[in-house]
């Protein structure tokens, strides 16, 4: 069972109803992994800070993302709804976009704007 600090599942609790029951406390748990995973976060790296590289159901938490059925666009929604109450709690949110592209060259350039 996972035992999570009351404000960090008052922060998740938004987007439990995205997933099915079993999928949240498997998106949970690697959801956690990631945080405290040192390096790449991946699957595997975050099951094994969680304790669970050894688990018969280590394959479950692989399926999170790619067979379980969530939408990301829904989460990302929902993920932008968070943000801006926490940080816009009231008045108007003004965007500012730059479109210009960098189209430079040259040995000292390590990546190129496309």
């Amino acid at each position: 069972m996972l035992n999570l600090p009351a404000a960090v599942i008052a922060f998740l609790a938004p987007f439990a109803p995205l997933f099915t029951p079993s999928v949240w406390y498997h998106a949970q748990m690697l959801l956690v992994g990631a945080i405290l995973t040192l390096g790449k976060r991946t699957v595997t790296a975050s099951l094994s800070v969680m304790g669970l590289r050894q688990s018969r159901h280590f394959q479950d938490y692989h399926r999170v993302l790619n067979r379980a059925r969530w939408s990301s666009r829904a989460i990302s929604r929902q993920l932008l709804q968070v943000l801006l109450t926490v940080f816009v709690p009231h008045g108007p949110i003004m965007l500012g976009l730059h479109d210009t592209v960098e189209r430079q060259r040259g040995k000292k350039i390590a990546a190129k704007g496309i």
